[in-house]
């Protein structure tokens, strides 16, 4: 009987997925940035949508999390998972009136879902300790 042997995935998807997990921490860090310390746009886009302002502050911190979790291996998923429930909210947003277009926040719902498949065995792994 001969030991299976595991194939491990090449070089370059590993490459390119820290290239998309640093893209999603870079934005999502600066946008989250941009929420805290109130930049204008931001303190008014959240004032036409009537949440009040407790909201900018919590999608700040929400997305700014998201970008720290998203770039250690241990917790990636999470802020991939974060970073895609954020942008499912953006793309509800922005359908129901916010100004701008929700394409980018799709593009980023996408890439957060890429790297949170990716990471799918670190997310069994866990709950499989957990059992």
């Amino acid at each position: 009987m001969s030991i299976p042997e595991v194939q491990a995935s090449p070089r370059w998807r590993s490459i390119a997925l820290w290239a998309v997990k640093i893209l999603l921490a870079l934005i999502f860090l600066a946008a989250g940035a941009a929420k805290l310390f109130g930049v204008a746009a931001m303190v008014e886009g959240f004032a036409h949508l009537g949440f009040g302002q407790w909201f900018r502050y919590f999608t700040g911190a929400v997305e700014v999390i998201a970008a720290l979790l998203i770039v250690v291996p241990a917790t990636s998923i999470f802020g991939a998972l974060l970073i895609g429930c954020t942008m499912v909210g953006a793309i509800l947003v922005h359908a129901i009136g916010m100004p701008g277009s929700p394409l980018p926040a799709a593009g980023f719902l996408v890439l957060s879902l890429v790297v949170a498949y990716a990471e799918r065995g670190r997310l069994q792994t866990l709950l499989g300790r957990r059992a």
